[in-house]
């Protein structure tokens, strides 16, 4: 039986996103895969909002992650392509699938992550688009 007061979870309803919103937003993954190639700490961080939160995981973890990778892998490589972009009950859904390799010392270029269609909430912001996380 069912309490009278508990209430359904909200129906998703996912519409593709209008063609310059993709190519907006395509952009914005390259410009981070090639900060991420880069090194560029402060330059991905630019593209997270100050809001983020997915999975526990706040826009300071992000940072610390960043920190470790790039202290263990002397270079990396990034792979990354959007699949889709979907709007979500008001929300912006970039779906994407890629690979992180990283190379080390004495043994050479190793698979550090990969994932397969993705999805990540993103924001348009005053400082352009900005990933904002699931929010849980």
């Amino acid at each position: 039986m069912r309490d009278a007061g508990a209430q359904a979870a909200p129906t998703l309803v996912a519409t593709p996103a209008p063609a310059h919103v993709v190519v907006e937003l395509r952009g914005a993954v390259e410009r981070a895969r090639q900060q991420f190639e880069a090194r560029d700490q402060a330059g991905i961080l630019a593209a997270v909002s100050e809001q983020y939160r997915s999975g526990g995981i706040t826009k300071a973890g992000l940072r610390d992650q960043l920190q470790a990778v790039f202290a263990l892998y002397p270079q990396l490589r990034a792979r990354v392509a959007v699949d889709r972009v979907d709007l979500v009950n008001g929300g912006t859904w970039v779906y994407t699938t890629g690979e992180v390799t990283g190379r080390l010392p004495v043994v050479g270029w190793v698979t550090v992550l990969t994932w397969q269609s993705e999805p990540e909430v993103a924001r348009r912001e005053t400082a352009g688009w900005r990933l904002y996380g699931f929010q849980n």
